[in-house]
């Protein structure tokens, strides 16, 4: 095998707590993943004589700031060899925008590459691997419906029959997740997720009264614009809508595709508005 193509979803949180700080700097949270497939990267890998990466977006090729570059050094450093491959990203997913593009991203080269190039590394060394890099990307190793516990990578998949369209609305704010975190106050209570949840099904009244995101109470101060396109989303007959990890996306789901097109109407044309329907 010489070449691997790969799709890189997405994702939302559905509610986002966080309990406490970490004696590592990190914290401990409590959410509930849920994939985007219909949204994605496009990356592919090709065994080359030298290492290359290419993308349709000026990216950097800076390694503290590329988590694709990141984890192919990182494999290098767990291997102490080169991993030589020329890497082409055609990129979708909005850049800082709380859908985890860049996590999806490192999490995709660390699948692909073990392929490529034999490694035989398990899913557990991957997740071991991949928490060097970020806490969301552990998830995005099989992109399943998860609640995600400690720094997210603690994972217990569960199944859920979403047969409504979700419309995805960012305002292209860029969001530091570092200064998210450092500004947030843990609380320790938290809602088992799966009391939304009925033979497989969200709740959505229910997900209302009960499910938060704790990040939006900072973000919309700072922000209030992107408070506004929750209230927007409401207005247009969203049955839940929440902000999607550290901002700035805001995403809602609608009881059919004809509501959430025309709820994606009402918004700026700038704004990147993307509509994942199942029945697709």
């Amino acid at each position: 095998m010489r070449y691997i193509e790969i799709k890189a979803p997405a994702k939302i949180n559905i509610g986002l707590r966080v309990l406490e700080k970490r004696n590592d700097g990190y914290h401990n949270i409590y959410t509930l993943f849920y994939p985007i497939k219909d949204l994605y990267d496009t990356i592919t890998f090709e065994l080359s004589e030298k290492f290359e990466f290419n993308s349709n977006l000026k990216i950097t090729d800076n390694e503290e700031e590329n988590l694709i570059i990141k984890a192919k050094n990182l494999l290098e450093k767990f291997y102490n060899k080169r991993v030589n491959v020329k890497i082409n990203l055609i990129k979708r997913i909005p850049i800082g925008a709380g859908l985890g593009g860049g996590s999806s991203d490192a999490a995709a080269t660390l699948i692909c590459l073990n392929e490529l190039f034999n490694l035989g590394l398990s899913y557990e060394e991957l997740i071991k691997i991949s928490l060097e890099l970020g806490s969301d990307i552990p998830f995005f190793l099989k992109a399943l419906p998860a609640i995600g516990k400690g720094r997210g990578e603690n994972l217990e998949l569960i199944t859920i029959d979403n047969p409504l369209p979700v419309l995805i609305v960012n305002p292209k704010i860029h969001i530091s997740t570092k200064e998210a975190y450092e500004s947030i106050i843990p609380e320790p209570d938290f809602v088992d997720y799966k009391q939304v949840l009925n033979n497989n099904l969200l709740n959505y009244e229910l997900m209302k009264e009960k499910i938060v995101n704790d990040f939006e109470k900072i973000i919309f101060e700072w922000h209030p614009e992107i408070k506004e396109i929750k209230e927007d989303l409401y207005k247009s007959g969203a049955v839940y809508a929440s902000m999607s990890g550290t901002g700035s996306t805001v995403f809602g789901f609608f009881e059919d595709y004809t509501k959430a097109q025309n709820a994606m109407n009402r918004f700026p044309r700038e704004y990147f508005c993307w509509i994942s329907n199942p029945l697709d």
